[in-house]
This record gives C-alpha cells, structure tokens and sequence, in this order.
C-alpha cells in the first residue's frame, strides 16, 4: 500500500512538470498545424490540378530518369510515408489488424 502512495506522490509532483515542458511544443505545433493542415481553398485548385498535369507529362517525357539520387530517394521516402499512412487509414477504419468484420 506504501509502493502505491509513493508512487502517486511521485506521479502527482512530475504533472505539472510535464505540462510545463509540453506548452512551448504544443504552441509550436498548433501554429504550424493551423497553416498546414488546413483543407485546400476553392482558389488553390487550379495550382493542384496543374501539378498532376505536371506530374503526368513528367512521367511520359522520362524527366524522373534525370533525377539526382538524393532526389529520387527523398521521392522513395515519400511514397513509402503516404503508403503507410494509407495502410494505417485502413486499419483504423476496419477497427482490425487484419480482415473486416463482416
């Protein structure tokens, strides 16, 4: 009973340290988060449908052939990261590691 009062003590007194440390990080992260993870505005639309015009023509002239490999493996890297994060959409919305629950 003593193990689990002290370790409540010291459990109680790291709190308030812990979210003292955190505001200057959570301050940092909303400022970001409020530029980049808003949705596209009805003017940005243009600008994305040129980039996959340009991503298309890219594809077909061979331009990617001409890419440095520190280009390609940052390309690589974030195709694997998308990927991921597809896989992982996947599992939160079948709410299973593997297979849907029928």
């Amino acid at each position: 009973m003593a193990a689990k009062a002290s370790l409540v003590s010291k459990v109680s007194k790291q709190i308030p340290i812990l979210i003292d440390k955190s505001k200057p990080k959570l301050a940092t992260f909303v400022r970001y988060a409020k530029v980049e993870l808003i949705p596209p505005n009805p003017t940005e639309i243009p600008q994305i449908v040129a980039g996959f015009k340009n991503l298309v023509t890219g594809v077909r002239s061979g331009r990617w052939r001409q890419l440095s490999v520190s280009q390609a493996w940052l390309n690589t890297l974030i195709t694997v990261e998308v990927v991921c994060w597809f896989f992982v959409g996947e599992v939160i919305g079948k709410r299973h590691l593997i297979g849907y629950d029928v």
